[in-house]
């Protein structure tokens, strides 16, 4: 075993972003359909290492203690952009959006449990097939695991879980861009008119604009890194009662929350303040730090735990990537309102529903890169993700263990 340490650990997925980014400048199809750098250059590399465990038996550990921190900086610069107008704004997506994941929830544990019935496997394997694996992630299955293995009486059942949520993962990574390119395209649909992005710089690259917003130095960066790091001290301690409370949540969603009021706050008070909201240098450290989490969680999967899925749960798999196709494409698109925002939006939607949450925001920031902002869907999803998704996953995924 060839154990990585932290910090030459973020040095590889720095490296990998930018073989991710060499890569999407030399292959055509990576940048026009919105395949984030750092999922290609993180594919490219959990290949080769999965090659050397296959062939010499190395295999390779990274230690990603510091790629969370990454995560937790990223949510709290989306936070520091966020204006009220759009949390206005965004409060009918966001019933319609909480609504369409329930139903989703539902379907994907159907058709876990019709391929159960089909390859006549134990029912509860449904939701390892299912919403926990897929929707909940490497952690839900783990958690469910244990359970459906007792249940069972089949061995293994953590280790299916985790399988599935790795292809889950990849999946994700790979179908929310195409999708939001074929809406855009199929609809005729104009991206965004804001100049500035959530999350990154657009591909195109542009004529700074005459406010002085595209003013990128040191200085601004730094006053950036300063609102963040202070969003995420407040959001730290901010979690820290809310789980005395009793509550327990991600610590990125408080950071972000703590950001949303920063945001809205610190200009009305202190209209002297120089406040980084809709800059391009807040757009760079967003970026940024989604970039080198989400490389980091590519470079590091595990690829050959992929074998212990068998044939007839890649098949159960397919069949829930095409099931997570068709519904965005012929349901969600259309209920969340048949626009921009709606088709960055179905992006997200995949990434989440087949993967995980920095997963959505990365196809997200993928996609208006290439067509243009669209901040409100930055922050409808990681809500919906973040707060209802475990509530919603266990009470569904307990009622199919059920049966």
């Amino acid at each position: 075993m060839l154990e990585i340490p932290a910090f030459p650990t973020v040095t590889i997925g720095i490296i990998v972003f930018f073989l991710g980014a060499m890569l999407t400048r030399r292959v055509g199809f990576l940048k026009s359909y919105n395949i984030p750098e750092p999922v290609s250059g993180g594919l490219v590399v959990a290949f080769v290492i999965w090659l050397l465990y296959l062939f010499a038996g190395i295999e390779v550990v990274f230690d990603l203690s510091a790629r969370d921190e990454f995560l937790v900086i990223f949510f709290a610069t989306v936070g520091l952009n966020a204006r009220l107008s759009d949390l206005a704004r965004g409060g009918r997506l966001l019933a319609i959006l909480l609504g369409a994941t329930f139903i989703f929830i539902v379907a994907q544990n159907a058709v876990g449990l019709l391929g159960a019935v089909l390859f006549d496997l134990p029912k509860p394997f449904s939701v390892l097939i299912g919403s926990a694996s897929l929707i909940g992630g490497h952690g839900t299955a783990i958690a469910w695991g244990p359970t459906i293995g007792t249940a069972t009486g089949v061995a293994g059942a953590s280790e299916i879980g985790i399988a599935a949520a790795t292809l889950g993962l990849v999946s994700a990574a790979l179908i929310g861009g195409p999708i939001a390119h074929y809406l855009i395209g199929r609809h005729g649909i104009s991206g965004g008119n804001d100049t500035t992005l959530t999350v990154g710089m657009p591909y195109p690259k542009e004529e700074e604009d005459e406010t002085g917003e595209g003013q990128v130095n040191h200085i601004t960066l730094m006053r950036v890194l300063l609102w963040a790091h202070i969003a995420v001290i407040v959001g730290y301690f901010a979690n820290k009662g809310i789980a005395e409370a009793g509550l327990k949540l991600p610590l990125f969603v408080p950071c972000l929350l703590t950001g949303i009021v920063l945001a809205n706050t610190v200009p009305l008070l202190f209209p002297s303040v120089q406040f980084p909201a809709r800059t391009r240098s807040l757009a760079i450290v967003s970026d940024y730090a989604l970039s080198i989490f989400l490389a980091m969680s590519l470079m590091s999967i595990q690829l050959w735990t992929l074998a212990g899925l068998g044939g007839p749960l890649v098949t159960v798999l397919v069949l829930q990537i095409l099931a997570a196709a068709a519904f965005i494409v012929l349901i969600f698109f259309r209920v969340m309102g048949k626009d921009y925002t709606a088709a960055v939006l179905s992006a997200g939607f995949a990434g989440f529903t087949l993967g995980a949450t920095p997963t959505a925001m990365a196809n997200m920031s993928s996609v208006t890169k290439h067509f243009g902002p669209a901040p409100l869907a930055f922050i409808v999803l990681p809500l919906v993700s973040a707060f209802f998704v475990d509530l919603a996953n266990a009470f569904v995924i307990g009622f199919f263990v059920g049966l």
